[in-house]
């Protein structure tokens, strides 16, 4: 009887252990990202890159793999710790080109497809970017900083032969100065080069004392340049004026003549033009762009024109969301592109009649973001290559012709293995009215084994921007909090993007404003459901969501607890310290600091200090230039000097986010949230 006794409790033991576990910090060693989908022309393969983290090294690499459009076949075709991206494949389809630092700087390489043999092509100095086949096969393009003197310096005595001196000082003399995740923005500018494909000497085609390549303004991507059709010119979207850091309203679109550099400016409206793609047929350019109207957010549109820049026009007059990612049909009768709205993000089709119409739907999103690496590609044949979320699968590659979208094959399962031992919280969406009955669209994550009948701890979770959009992506953190046992919601209130021009603009020169009453209101229908204990409530975001953290606990005191990630705290400091301070000032609260000093003040956290009673803590990376950490320090300060219990959190290296170095890091991020949180909810 003792016998059996035992092997039944060991029975229920080798149950209990199958049994699906709660998501973890830990598993984000494990975790994969899929990227940067690359369909052949012929349709019949995807090359993509991998990313997957090294726990010993503490660090983020990538590597190429293959998959075939039938799903039946998927490989390796670069391996080892390196940081291998941008595939792109010849017009031929017989070899690739590719960045990888495995040479010990970022350099161009070639990999024939059909015997895996892999060339370095460059030995640069400054690194490259923005690699594009020319139409022949024969030259790859690419976008890298031509170095220069210092505006400004004063000639020193040499030292002595063998004497150390210390490092020399640095002189600047930009308006623009420094960049989040690059740091010190070095002398010279940015300029297009062309080499030869199988290796050789490269050849400047821009000149002049301009960076040719961005240019977007309002912090959008300009996208990268494109070859002509013919191959004789090459397009790109940047700002060729004098004092062009102190342009607001963006850049145009040039074609440079790729014999001899001449210049021909295509755009010249005063609103940034960008994402120049020239048609199949050589006749027309896709682009995209607005009209500028000294908004913080304004709708980007789809336009295209002649090859020589006449006949411009818009193709999505009607279309009330941003477009992303142009890419023009095979016989050039439209232009496919992927617009976020209202949480999802879609493929859609705009034909050159006029006519605009989705092409995928439902609770999913296609792509996201602007970086050109998160878009999607299309072959000849039309078939789709991009990456696809839900809410309760990460993102992967999935493919489907672009005429039967119904038809999709899913080639990645990045993270099947790993999630299939953990159970997942559901996620439930819901729509309510703020306080002048717009509609505010949001999602909750409940614990895994959720009991409606019992009361949990809450976390607000607030997205950064503020012009973004939470959605129906998948999302890593947010489980992790739900699996630590906490009611989890997340909210797009007023200023965020997706619900069209008119609600996204709403918070110009009132951020943060009435996106607070957007998010207290959202806490409180939540509260109506009956499973959330109001004692213990907190409340967490990450850049304007740290804003917004910071300005909740100035002027309510309903949360136990507040971690203010990466924050805006004082709009004067931030406009004379971040990388992007200028455009914030000029922009975004239409005035410099000394013209309105009182709207600075009105809208920044910190000069409601006399309110702080919230435990705080706040978190943010020592390499942060969009909201530096000296916006974190006053913070701290304010609490600390008003005796509110409050930490501050310093993590070293990291830029904006708090997610560009090492994976440690993101799991301290978590930790710490969580533990502070815990602290006052638990």
């Amino acid at each position: 009887m003792k016998t059996r006794i035992f092997l039944v409790l060991v029975a229920a033991a080798t149950v209990a252990s199958a049994a699906p576990k709660a998501l973890t910090t830990d598993t984000l060693w494990d975790w994969r990202t899929v990227g940067d989908p690359q369909i052949s022309r012929d349709g019949k393969a995807v090359v993509y890159t991998l990313g997957w983290n090294d726990k010993m090294n503490d660090a983020m690499y990538s590597n190429l793999w293959v998959a075939s459009t039938d799903g039946r076949d998927q490989r390796p075709l670069t391996q080892g710790n390196f940081r291998d991206t941008s595939p792109r494949w010849s017009p031929d389809d017989t070899r690739l080109a590719y960045l990888s630092n495995r040479s010990g700087k970022v350099q161009i390489h070639v990999r024939w497809v059909d015997t895996g043999q892999d060339a370095r092509i460059t030995d640069l100095e400054q690194p490259p970017a923005n690699i594009a086949w020319s139409p022949d096969g024969k030259w790859l393009l690419y976008s890298s900083r031509v170095p220069a003197r210092p505006a400004w310096r004063v000639d020193m005595p040499s030292p002595p032969p063998g004497a150390k001196w210390a490092e020399p000082p640095t002189v600047v003399t930009r308006l623009r100065w420094r960049a989040d995740g690059a740091g010190l923005i070095q002398p010279g500018t940015i300029h297009i080069f062309i080499i030869p494909s199988v290796g050789g000497a490269p050849r400047q085609i821009t000149s002049g004392d301009f960076d040719h390549i961005g240019g977007a303004g309002g912090g959008r991507s300009g996208g990268g340049p494109a070859w002509s059709a013919d191959g004789e010119w090459i397009l790109s979207a940047c700002r060729r004026t004098p004092d062009a850091d102190y342009s607001l309203d963006g850049g145009d679109i040039y074609a440079f003549r790729v014999k001899d550099g001449m210049v021909r400016q295509l755009t010249t409206r005063r609103g940034p033009d960008s994402n120049p793609t020239p048609s199949p047929d050589g006749k027309k350019i896709a682009y995209t762009g607005y009209d500028f109207q000294h908004q913080s957010y304004t709708v980007s549109k789809l336009y295209v024109m002649n090859i020589d820049g006449s006949n411009q026009r818009c193709l999505t007059e009607k279309l009330d969301r941003d477009v992303t990612h142009p890419r023009w049909a095979a016989d050039s009768s439209g232009v496919y592109f992927i617009a976020d709205d209202r949480g999802a993000a879609h493929l859609y089709l705009a034909r050159l009649d006029g006519a605009v119409k989705p092409i995928t739907s439902g609770r999913q999103r296609f792509s996201s973001g602007y970086a050109e690496s998160d878009g999607f590609t299309i072959a000849a044949n039309g078939r789709v290559a991009i990456t696809r979320s839900s809410p309760l699968e990460p993102s992967d590659v999935v493919t489907f012709p672009v005429d039967q979208p119904a038809r999709v094959t899913r080639l990645t399962a990045s993270n099947d293995a790993l999630l299939a031992s953990y159970k997942l919280g559901e996620v439930e969406e819901l729509t309510y009215d703020s306080f002048d009955g717009r509609a505010i669209q949001g999602w909750i994550v409940n614990p895994p084994d959720f009991d409606p009948s019992k009361k949990y701890p809450f976390i607000l979770d607030i997205h950064g921007g503020p012009h973004s959009m939470y959605g129906v992506e998948f999302n890593h953190q947010r489980q992790v909090f739900a699996a630590r046992g906490f009611v989890v919601l997340y909210t797009n209130p007023r200023g965020s993007t997706g619900y069209g021009e008119e609600f996204g603009n709403i918070i110009h020169t009132n951020y943060p404003g009435d996106d607070f009453k957007d998010l207290m209101i959202g806490v409180d229908v939540t509260l109506k459901k009956g499973y959330v204990d109001e004692k213990r409530l907190a409340v967490t975001g990450g850049s304007g969501g740290g804003l917004l953290t910071a300005w909740i606990i100035g002027h309510t005191d309903r949360f136990a607890a507040a971690v203010s990630q990466y924050p805006v705290t004082n709009w004067i400091t931030q406009a004379g310290t971040a990388d992007g301070g200028y455009y914030h000032a000029a922009v975004w609260m239409k005035s410099m600091p000394w013209e309105n000093p009182q709207q600075y003040m009105e809208h920044s956290p910190i000069f409601f200090a006399k309110n702080f009673r919230t435990p705080t803590m706040v978190i943010t990376g020592e390499a942060d230039l969009r909201t530096p950490m000296a916006e974190s320090e006053e913070l701290y300060f304010a609490l600390k000097a008003r005796k509110v219990d409050a930490v501050l959190v310093r993590i070293p290296d990291e830029p904006h986010g708090i997610r560009g170095q090492h994976p440690s890091h993101r799991i301290w991020k978590m930790e710490h949230v969580l533990g502070w949180i815990s602290k006052y909810t638990k």
